[in-house]
């Protein structure tokens, strides 16, 4: 059975240990990992399946016990009534459950073409650009591939950019940056003034020597550091990108994460748009079923380029994704995303201020699922980070979001709203390891 269809054959075998359950059989499901190896799949196609049989209300996961089957008559919503923040994590189980309608339809009538089936993706994302920004786009504007890293490097070939300087944000994704390495470019970061903000006489220096091509700037929300760009800066970048014109790839990929409904504006509405291109994903919205990317641009070079790698993307998803963003479950999903992790991020916040705040430096973030802190004492980072693996509060090292070694001294905290004890005890756990005499460093190091 081909991907685009392997949570069906782990679903139809849940729904066989259900029957057998409801008519006395065991009423424990078998684990993530169990299961994963008994059929050959992935553990990202078990939770769909599972994610999908609890929007049903035919399961129902306990925690540290797994999954059950739910009896008849104490159905999902009783049980989502007892959950205090009962906000779906991704959208796969939808995304599946219009896979599996469209496939009857299917099944019925006539086979889905792909060619088709890309074009009512692009034109709904071209559709939403529009109708959030000040520009027009058209769906010959739209390019998609089949995930962030593949988009990427067809999308600097187009542009022959091998070899060339790219000037980026910094802090930045490390998979924007992995990419940018590979690809061979010289990779710089945008100058920081002593505030923390884009130093923009420097950065008028360097576009004026003239060696770079390319700047990667975020669209409203600069991740990890969580904040958002304001219209003053949007629009002071945009005049100095009008005297200087260089490619400017706005990276879309975390705007969605902001915690406000609407960020007011974006880079993009104040560029000169034919130096423009915007790249998103469709993995931080829906889930890991849905990892392709796109970028909007309008340089004919890219449309011939991606014409030549001839992505090939199951039609099948790309129509239900379509489907999903013209519905508008996309952006009611995300509408109750954020009120969500806004609420979860200020806890988070208020536990690190309540037992660390001595000890760390950070401000609330205005988006994303992670706080960025600032380590007031040298402490080796590294040890923080192998200390917290294990707990519901990881760690990532600062250094590795930048290109040059920067933030040494600073860690990403991530939470995702699981057991608020677990949390206190991950927070109390982290303030241990920073103050072990072991985890010191110079502090000249780094």
């Amino acid at each position: 059975m081909g991907r685009e269809f392997a949570y069906l054959k782990v679903y139809r075998y849940l729904q066989a240990l259900i029957d057998q359950a409801e008519r006395g059989g065991e009423p424990r499901l078998p684990s993530l990992r169990a299961l994963a190896r008994h059929l050959r799949v992935s553990l990202a196609t078990v939770q769909a399946a599972y994610g999908l049989l609890e929007n049903e209300g035919r399961v129902r996961s306990v925690a540290k016990s797994g999954y059950f089957v739910q009896p008849r008559g104490n159905g999902g919503a009783n049980r989502l009534r007892r959950c205090p923040e009962p906000v779906q994590s991704s959208l796969e189980g939808s995304l599946f459950a219009h896979e599996r309608r469209l496939a009857r339809q299917r099944a019925q009538v006539h086979a889905v073409s792909p060619f088709s089936a890309g074009t009512r993706l692009r034109e709904v994302l071209a559709h939403r650009y529009t109708r959030t920004g000040s520009q027009p786009w058209k769906p010959e504007h739209v390019h998609l591939g089949p995930d962030v890293q593949a988009l990427l490097e067809t999308l600097l070939a187009a542009l022959a950019l091998q070899g060339s300087t790219v000037l980026v944000a910094s802090p930045c994704c490390w998979r924007l940056l992995q990419v940018l390495q590979r690809f061979g470019l010289q990779v710089l970061e945008v100058p920081l003034d002593h505030h923390g903000s884009f130093d923009l006489a420097s950065l008028a220096r360097q576009l004026g020597q003239g060696t770079v091509r390319m700047l990667i700037m975020p669209s409203c929300l600069g991740l990890p550091g969580g904040r958002m760009i304001s219209p003053h800066d949007q629009q002071q970048l945009a005049h100095l990108l009008a005297r200087h014109p260089v490619w400017l790839l706005e990276n879309d990929l975390d705007s969605e994460r902001r915690f406000t409904s609407s960020p007011g504006t974006y880079l993009r509405d104040w560029v000169d748009q034919r130096w423009l291109l915007v790249l998103g994903s469709l993995e931080a919205t829906v889930g890991a079923e849905a990892p392709y990317a796109y970028v909007l641009g309008r340089h004919p070079a890219m449309g011939e380029a991606f014409a030549r790698r001839a992505y090939q993307l199951p039609p099948l998803r790309q129509q239900a994704l379509a489907q999903m963003f013209a519905r508008g479950e996309i952006d009611e999903h995300l509408n109750r995303q954020r009120v969500a992790l806004a609420r979860r991020m200020r806890q988070l916040c208020h536990q690190l201020q309540a037992h660390l705040g001595g000890q760390l430096d950070f401000a609330v973030p205005e988006g994303g699922h992670a706080v960025w802190v600032r380590l007031l004492e040298p402490v080796s980072v590294d040890r923080v980070a192998t200390a917290m693996a294990g707990t519901v509060l990881p760690a990532l090292a600062g250094a590795q979001f930048s290109a040059h070694g920067r933030y040494q001294h600073h860690l990403l905290l991530t939470w995702t709203g699981e057991g608020a004890d677990a949390l206190r005890e991950a927070v109390c756990k982290l303030g241990e390891t920073l103050a072990q005499p072991g985890g010191r460093q110079a502090k000249d190091e780094g």
